[in-house]
């Protein structure tokens, strides 16, 4: 009798735990994407400078509006090769240029990166020998705080404010309800615990 009130009460407590997971998940499906996003307010800079990796145009259409506001004179739009060997950064622009924004606004950047890291460091590189001190650096929601992690410990001297342009299919409170949503969260939690352990 006792080992029979043992296992029903370890079959209750799985049960209940079950239960508050069905509950409670969207609380803690959106304070784990929260954690993902930590964006800054723009602020006045010598540039804004635009990561590469989205194909929308919303990393370059929140760039286009910030130079368009007066935050900056010119963005940087960084771009590595991409379709049929076209930098991101070309088809970027294009694609600003047709939605309306000055190609004056944007100063291509196109490099052979193939991380956050690496990106970063050419940018940093560039800034530096174009004398910017301070930038708002543009990247998707989800990137934000990877994005500044890596920015600002590999360059202190530079002031960078870190946006975030929304993303279609990533939004803290509802990414788990869409495929591009759910790949987003797991591809980029992924890559910030490969940045922890320094991968």
């Amino acid at each position: 009798m006792p080992g029979t009130l043992r296992r029903f009460r370890w079959l209750l407590a799985v049960a209940l735990a079950l239960v508050l997971v069905l509950v409670t998940y969207p609380i803690w499906l959106t304070a784990l994407a929260g954690y993902l996003v930590h964006s800054d307010a723009p602020a006045p800079a010598d540039m804004i400078v635009v990561l590469a990796g989205d194909f929308t145009g919303s990393r370059i259409f929140t760039a286009g509006g910030l130079v368009r506001q007066g935050f900056a004179g010119k963005a940087l739009i960084s771009g590595p090769a991409g379709v049929y060997g076209v930098y991101e950064s070309d088809l970027a622009i294009a694609l600003a240029v047709r939605n309306g924004y000055p190609a004056s606004y944007f100063v291509a950047f196109p490099n052979d990166s193939k991380s956050t890291e690496s990106e970063s460091e050419v940018l940093i590189a560039e800034l530096r020998k174009l004398h910017v001190h301070k930038i708002d650096l543009v990247t998707s929601n989800f990137h934000t705080r990877r994005a500044a992690r890596i920015f600002r410990s590999l360059a202190p001297d530079i002031e960078a404010h870190v946006v975030a342009a929304p993303d279609r299919y990533f939004t803290t409170n509802g990414w788990w309800k869409e495929r591009e949503g759910r790949k987003t969260f797991l591809m980029e939690w992924m890559k910030t615990v490969g940045s922890w352990l320094g991968m």
